[in-house]
């Protein structure tokens, strides 16, 4: 304001002072109308001045009314749990009315896309980042500093070394967990497939999330009075083989919320109801590809919790450091059952409806 008020009084000053050499120079026509323009020039300028800022006063209202956040977001591979995680994000931004650019990447299970992802993101000063899935929440960690991150559909933060503990993550990372209920899951399996004696447990060696719950299942299969065998695949090509290899060795198979699992979940169904084996899944997704049954977690739900979570960051200066990684109760917890496969199977599943 005071930059309009000091261009005005400068324009009447020189109106003043050319009215004032019209004094001085007589009275005739042609004095006359010059004062008469200059003074008309003087208030036209006044007036565009004015015009301009005020124009500008409020267009930077606007502009600090309105920021536009933008987030970067890192999804490890496409597959139903992982894209409703990421679809409920989405839908707690929109729900909060922010405005926001996302800029969504999909690393198609690559680790070093993974880690080429990170490095843009860190490069770019996103306001915040979404990593979904464990190696890319890993591969967001090692790269970015500064910048607040949140991680979703990861098992365990700080066992996976994402954060210092899960109760006060201590730096720039928050976000949720996936942990299912594993036991419930086991006492499913077993309600299920009563007669079965030896489990079979199904996951990538290369992830750090599906460690934690194999060994979970193992501990719940064993106090359910049954045995355990491990299972490993290091990529989806090596899916078929492995299941192959469960027939006749296994009376069920326990599959764990795996990534490289549920993004190959079509061809474990395949290979699994050939041969007439149940597999209980981690969660839904993997269920309606191929699998048996589940009573696991909601990743829409678990999405939008973070997306929350994203929201009082950006909107109320909340730190990632004192946010508690946050879990879906359990009472949220849904049973889903394939229909289909459990008549494939010759199972009645009407007891559990």
């Amino acid at each position: 304001m005071m930059k309009k008020t000091s261009k005005l009084m400068s324009l009447v000053i020189a109106g003043a002072m050319v009215l004032s050499m019209t004094a001085c120079g007589g009275n005739t026509a042609e004095t006359t109308a010059a004062a008469t323009q200059a003074q008309e020039t003087a208030a036209d300028t006044a007036a565009q001045a004015e015009e301009t800022t005020a124009g500008t006063e409020d267009g930077t209202a606007a502009q600090a009314e309105g920021t536009t956040y933008k987030i970067g977001v890192l999804q490890l591979v496409q597959h139903t749990a992982l894209d409703a995680a990421n679809e409920g994000f989405i839908a707690a931004l929109d729900d909060a009315g922010i405005a926001y650019e996302v800029d969504q990447q999909n690393a198609s299970g690559d680790q070093s896309a993974c880690q080429t992802v990170a490095s843009k993101f860190a490069n770019e000063k996103k306001d915040l980042i979404l990593a979904i899935a464990t190696p890319a929440a890993q591969a967001m960690v090692g790269a970015v500093e500064d910048t607040p991150v949140l991680v979703t559909a990861v098992t365990d933060p700080a066992e996976s070394g994402l954060v210092d503990t899960n109760e006060k993550p201590g730096a720039n990372v928050t976000g949720t967990s996936d942990l299912t209920p594993v036991k419930e899951q086991i006492d499913l399996l077993k309600q299920l497939v009563p007669d079965a004696r030896t489990i079979g447990v199904l996951y990538c060696s290369a992830e750090s999330n599906s460690k934690i719950q194999a060994d979970m299942a193992k501990e719940a299969i064993a106090a359910a009075g049954m045995e355990s065998k491990e299972y490993t695949v290091s990529s989806s090509n090596e899916i078929q083989t492995v299941v192959q290899s469960m027939v006749g060795a296994v009376d069920a198979v326990y599959a764990p919320t795996d990534n490289v699992i549920a993004a190959g979940m079509a061809t474990v169904g395949m290979v699994a109801g050939d041969n007439n084996l149940p597999v209980i899944c981690g969660e839904a997704g993997m269920v309606q590809n191929g699998g048996l049954a589940t009573y696991g977690i909601d990743y829409y739900q678990l999405g939008y919790m973070t997306g929350q979570q994203a929201v009082k960051i950006l909107t109320e200066g909340a730190s990632p450091a004192d946010m508690p990684i946050e879990y879906l109760p359990v009472e949220k917890c849904e049973l889903t059952v394939n229909e289909e496969t459990a008549q494939t199977l010759g199972i009645d599943v009407s007891g559990l409806k």
